[in-house]
């Protein structure tokens, strides 16, 4: 297995929305459209990546801030690639990324049922917060 990370682009969009597709615990909405990660993507360059073994997609993590505290959406590696330090690499390299912009503190929405990925972020040193909770609004109808 040969890792490699890259920035992620949108002319990967296709080959990254398929892997979150396929892996439990991934939230998907209008807001993950080719338009939406597009505009993402270019408000926040080079802090979401992409590790391949070869031309293959293994893994993805979107990441960015908004100027004062970061953010993660989705963290998502191939199933049979899982256990083998891909996630935590993707995480450590956006971690620095915003660490970089000037950020001291990052967050991440994860569903309350998903508890591997729970266990998977409080095993890299993250705090699941008990103490929060999130309230949305749509405010305008996405296509």
């Amino acid at each position: 297995m040969n890792i490699t990370v890259a920035e992620f682009t949108i002319d990967t969009y296709e080959q990254v929305y398929s892997l979150w597709e396929s892996c439990d615990g991934i939230g998907l909405s209008s807001a993950d459209s080719q338009p939406r990660i597009r505009m993402y993507l270019e408000r926040n360059p080079g802090l979401s990546l992409i590790a391949y073994d070869g031309q293959t997609v293994v893994g993805t993590i979107l990441c960015g801030h908004d100027g004062r505290r970061g953010y993660i959406h989705h963290l998502a590696v191939q199933p049979d690639y899982r256990r083998q330090g891909i996630g935590r690499l993707l995480v450590d390299k956006s971690i620095a990324a915003l660490q970089s912009s000037g950020i001291q503190k990052c967050h991440l929405f994860i569903y309350h049922d998903n508890t591997s990925g729970i266990e998977f972020w409080e095993g890299i040193g993250w705090t699941y917060r008990r103490d929060i909770g999130v309230v949305s609004k749509i405010i305008e109808k996405l296509s």
